[in-house]
């Protein structure tokens, strides 16, 4: 026998029934969600490098993950992808000291964005770099990294429809799971949030000095829109759009234990000169 459950009452399963696990079909199978309890604590991760409290900490964001892919394209999964990609600039950072890393997510696991920048304020983080690989659809010619700060206003409608797309992580069944409201975007453009705007401005322009010549990146790389993992109000956070994985030969370039440690070290490099700066006041 097949019972047929409305759509609001799942809705209020989700809602109202801890540890509620829900079953639904994506791309002709299963996927099995355990939702947190409500209430539940942030699960921080641990933060590498030297115990100082006072050296800067970086949290490195790897972008989907679980039942959320992300885009995908030549056999890759964005997931996959942004996690390597991660795991390359922790070590870098870390490899030369002096630098504090934690990730988001060092493993297969769906996080909400606002479970991402929330483990980035919980840590007292002092950058949040969220990595991602873009998607062009069936125009697999198109290549090149973006670098995304946060703004109401899109810098452009592709940086708009970029932002509306992974807004949407935070979706299951059609349900928002951000909480956030009002009184937050309130907060988003006030002097705090302007400096950190300002500072991750300067980091997306010191990755692109840095990649110059050996980094191939979109015509107009540093760009803007209203990404909701951006949206801590004190720390200068930055998306950074890796390459396009629809692009076969992008996507194999960025999978490769070469273009893995060509990108981490661009990045790192213009890390390590972004805190020097920050440091020399």
């Amino acid at each position: 026998m097949i019972v047929l459950v409305p759509a609001v009452m799942l809705a209020g399963l989700f809602l109202f029934w801890p540890g509620f696990t829900s079953l639904f079909a994506n791309d002709n199978h299963l996927v099995r969600i355990e939702l947190p309890e409500p209430g539940s604590s942030l699960n921080l991760p641990a933060v590498l490098g030297p115990p100082d409290a006072s050296r800067p900490l970086i949290v490195i964001d790897a972008g989907h993950g679980g039942h959320d892919p992300g885009a995908g394209g030549d056999g890759l999964q964005e997931k996959t992808l942004t996690l390597d990609l991660a795991r390359t600039l922790r070590d870098q950072l870390l490899a030369n000291g002096g630098i504090r890393v934690a990730l988001t997510r060092d493993d297969d696991r769906f996080l909400a964005l606002a479970e991402r920048r929330d483990i980035a304020r919980a840590l007292g983080a002092t950058l949040f770099l969220s990595i991602h690989a873009d998607s062009a659809g069936e125009e697999k010619d198109v290549s090149g990294a973006s670098l995304y700060t946060l703004s109401a206003q899109a810098s452009d409608e592709a940086a708009a429809r970029l932002a509306t797309r992974e807004n949407r992580a935070d979706r299951i069944n059609g349900m928002v799971l951000d909480d956030q409201n009002g009184s937050v975007n309130a907060i988003l453009f006030n002097l705090s949030q302007r400096r950190a705007r300002d500072d991750a401005g300067e980091l997306a322009r010191l990755i692109v000095r840095e990649g110059e010549g050996e980094m191939v990146f979109h015509p107009s790389p540093r760009r803007s829109a209203a990404f909701a993992v951006l949206k801590s109000p004190d720390i200068p956070s930055i998306l950074f759009e890796a390459g396009y994985i629809t692009n076969p030969d992008e996507a194999r370039r960025l999978a490769s234990p070469e273009g893995r440690m060509q990108f981490g070290e661009i990045v790192a490099r213009a890390i390590r000169i972004y805190f020097a700066r920050q440091a020399g006041g």
